[in-house]
């Protein structure tokens, strides 16, 4: 059932409504939305880093008014005034391919001088020229970045799910604290009207002759204990609304009662399926992989950064000088450019093997690293699953307690009233009717705490036969 805040109006709650709520309006659940649209956004810019821009660019305007050395043919140094305006644009078709780390580009560009000193006017530009860069035996970015990019988003996407069933989890832990106050409350309002009955009774009797001073004077401190008991109640109560509203988002106004949650499916999980969907719905699957490629990726920029490199760059095209703009593009020359440049280390003192050894202990340490945490990871999942099947047995002998507790206690309450038993053997019975009952609390806690880690752990709902999904509002995509 899906509540909605507005819509209570004081009726009672159970576990599922208020983790509905949690997941539907919580300031956790904004921030896990807003975290996951970062990553949306990142995986969008990196698509979109390796498609065909094109670029626009230039000076508008570059005015110079100064005074400027200027070399003489006999190399004297004379200085003059000049007073120039330079405008320049250029449009280029810019493309990178990940497969060969190439940058390529098309583009054209036009120049405009104006000497006011002299005034003329002067046109130069390039009607159109294409180039390339090439690094050579150094790493291929690009090529790594195809490589991770798509597991870091893919890391995104399912810790997104997993963040959604931890605020599931957290939204247990205050739930069910609620609901031990409210029934310490209520147990205490129960407590405090039997505790008043009881010294009506023990006042007649009183009359009668019937009842020492003693055990009315108990009775007397019965009530006012049971009093201070509904008292500390009653503000742990408070407290403990304060905090389940604050964090589900409900309105402090809002009169709420959560209910008993005992529409429980015992079922049994199979081990091998928990650690399948494990594997495949969880984000530490890419993550060690992740993990992986970027040590490898260490090593070879260790190995090729510490010998010889290379960058090819090269261009060609049509360019020409005129006193029109037009007459740049009447007859243009061709140019063309073709440079190497080299780095070669001679000597380094060891650092370049140093640097390559401590590349692959580093490495040799990510593959042990990764393997320990896949082994304790899948060992978390395989306790998880032996500890959500031993909640049966535990909860079903808890209920029991709890139902013979509250029938042993209501005998007990009868047989002090009608005078068969003292009121010592009446607070024996009374504590253990509160033991049973915040036991059987506990247990349901216990249960509800395990499914919800291994929802976590899987994020496989095992009722519903399927894996787990949620949508963020906040993504385009969705």
């Amino acid at each position: 059932m899906n509540v909605r805040a507005q819509d209570m109006n004081g009726y009672g709650l159970e576990l599922k409504d208020v983790v509905s709520l949690a997941i539907e309006q919580s300031s956790a659940v904004k921030y896990a939305q807003n975290r996951n649209e970062n990553y949306y956004w990142r995986w969008k810019n990196y698509k979109t880093k390796y498609r065909p821009q094109l670029v626009i660019s230039g000076n508008l305007p570059d005015f110079t008014k100064s005074t400027v050395g200027v070399t003489q043919p006999d190399g004297s140094l004379e200085f003059k005034q000049v007073t120039n305006l330079a405008t320049s644009a250029r449009l280029s078709l810019n493309q990178s391919i990940p497969f060969t780390g190439t940058y390529v580009y098309a583009s054209t560009s036009a120049y405009r001088f104006q000497d006011y000193n002299k005034d003329i006017v002067r046109f130069s530009g390039s009607p159109f020229s294409v180039g390339f860069t090439q690094p050579i035996f150094s790493i291929n970015w690009m090529k790594w970045q195809e490589k991770t990019e798509p597991l870091i988003y893919d890391e995104a996407q399912k810790d997104f799910i997993e963040s959604i069933e931890e605020i599931s989890l957290s939204t247990v832990y205050r739930f069910f604290r609620y609901l031990m106050v409210q029934t310490n409350y209520k147990l205490a309002e129960s407590n405090l009207k039997n505790s008043n009955n009881n010294l009506k009774i023990a006042q007649t009797k009183k009359d009668l002759g019937t009842i020492s001073e003693n055990n009315f004077a108990r009775n007397e401190l019965a009530v006012l204990n049971a009093q201070k008991a509904l008292n500390q109640a009653s503000m742990d109560l408070k407290n403990a609304d304060f905090e389940l509203k604050s964090y589900v988002g409900i309105p402090q106004d809002q009169q709420i009662e959560l209910e008993m949650p005992l529409n429980i499916t015992l079922f049994d999980i199979d081990q091998e399926k928990a650690l399948e969907e494990s594997k495949l719905n969880r984000k530490e699957g890419s993550e060690y992989k992740r993990r992986l490629i970027i040590a490898d990726r260490d090593l070879l920029n260790a190995k090729r950064s510490t010998g010889l490199s290379a960058t090819l760059q090269g261009s060609y095209g049509l360019s020409n000088s005129a006193e029109t703009m037009a007459g740049v593009y009447d007859q243009p020359e061709r140019q063309q450019t073709l440079k190497l440049a080299l780095s070669i280390p001679i000597l380094d003192w060891g650092q370049s093997a140093s640097a390559v050894k401590l590349a692959e202990s580093q490495r040799d340490l990510v593959i042990y690293d990764v393997e320990k945490d896949r082994e304790d990871f899948e060992r978390s999942v395989v306790v998880q699953v032996e500890q959500f099947s031993l909640m049966k047995d535990q909860l079903t002998t808890a209920k029991e307690a709890d139902k013979v507790s509250e029938n042993g206690y209501q005998i007990a309450l009868k047989q002090f009233q009608n005078g068969e038993i003292s009121i010592t053997d009446l607070n024996i019975s009374l504590s253990e009717r509160e033991n049973a009952k915040r036991d059987y609390i506990r247990s349901l806690q216990t249960y509800w705490e395990a499914y919800y880690k291994l929802r976590i752990l899987t994020l496989y709902d095992f009722e519903q036969n399927q894996k787990i999904s949620y949508i963020n509002p906040m993504s385009p995509e969705d």
